[in-house]
């Protein structure tokens, strides 16, 4: 595995898990930034971290890489470049995140650094977007879903996607549908929500207009707390006890590093055992 890696040249220490950068693979193949601890845990669950719109991946790697090294987990962090996957975010426009993703963690498989199907899915602002939506349409891949801070939601309701999972008219070959179809499954997954208690603004990447603000509101923290709502009461109505909950952190705005920097974000992220919430941090409920 080793030899077809490229770690990145930084100061190790004994007992700190390794930043590397594993490049991509033929010309629509995905770069990533892998933390791979120094120990492995025997029951170790891959956590795979969704950059925002600045493609900050290896900021992601780097300020989860404590947790992992802690918890022996390995974290995945993909590099969706802007030119291959402009729209990442929406997960089947152009490019098909989706399928890029899939077949990263296949080759990761082949090279050993992955064990077994299934992983935790992470993603901060777009790589928020792009996570719940990827559960949605691959709910039988994702043991947990965390999602923070996303600009926007597909609901689990009859708006056309993406706002929602009906089809969209005139379409022959629709994604919401497919999404619906295993929607089920979806809201029976631990589904971790979080936003900033000041990202309460709406800035020039919050998509807007009439139908979503009416839909979502118009701002991440609303949008959070609608979204959650959503999937709470979808679970509810058929017959089920959800499982999503919504953490509001105190003193933090939108930015990643700023969430990591004000509150116990890496703990929610990377829980000690199977999962964890953040009352500590004041949870503030929909």
């Amino acid at each position: 595995m080793t030899a077809v890696l490229h770690q990145l040249e930084v100061p190790m220490r004994s007992k700190q898990s390794a930043i590397i950068h594993r490049p991509a693979r033929g010309r629509r193949g995905l770069a990533c930034w892998m933390v791979l601890p120094s120990k492995v845990a025997a029951d170790a669950v891959p956590l795979i971290a969704v950059h925002g719109i600045q493609r900050g991946a290896y900021e992601k790697a780097t300020l989860l890489r404590r947790r992992a090294e802690a918890l022996g987990r390995p974290v995945i962090a993909p590099l969706f470049d802007q030119e291959t996957w402009p729209h990442y975010q929406q997960l089947v426009r152009k490019g098909r995140a989706d399928l890029a993703l899939l077949a990263l963690l296949e080759e990761l498989r082949i090279e050993g650094v992955l064990q077994g199907p299934k992983f935790d899915l992470f993603g901060h602002s777009g790589g928020a977007q792009f996570a719940h939506r990827f559960a949605m349409l691959y709910p039988h891949l994702v043991r947990r879903l965390i999602v923070g801070a996303a600009g926007w939601y597909t609901f689990p309701d009859s708006t056309a996607f993406p706002l929602g999972l009906a089809a969209r008219p005139e379409q022959r070959d629709d994604w919401g549908p497919r999404m619906a179809a295993g929607l089920e499954r979806f809201l029976r997954l631990p589904i971790r929500v979080y936003v900033g208690e000041f990202d309460n603004q709406r800035d020039d990447n919050t998509r807007s207009g009439p139908e979503i603000d009416r839909q979502q509101g118009i701002d991440r923290l609303t949008r959070a707390k609608r979204w959650s709502r959503a999937v709470e009461e979808a679970a509810k109505a058929r017959g089920f006890t959800p499982n999503v909950s919504l953490q509001v952190l105190p003193g933090c705005a939108h930015h990643f590093s700023d969430c990591v920097a004000h509150s116990a974000l890496p703990h929610l992220v990377l829980p000690d055992n199977g999962d964890t919430d953040l009352s500590q941090t004041a949870t503030l409920k929909a």
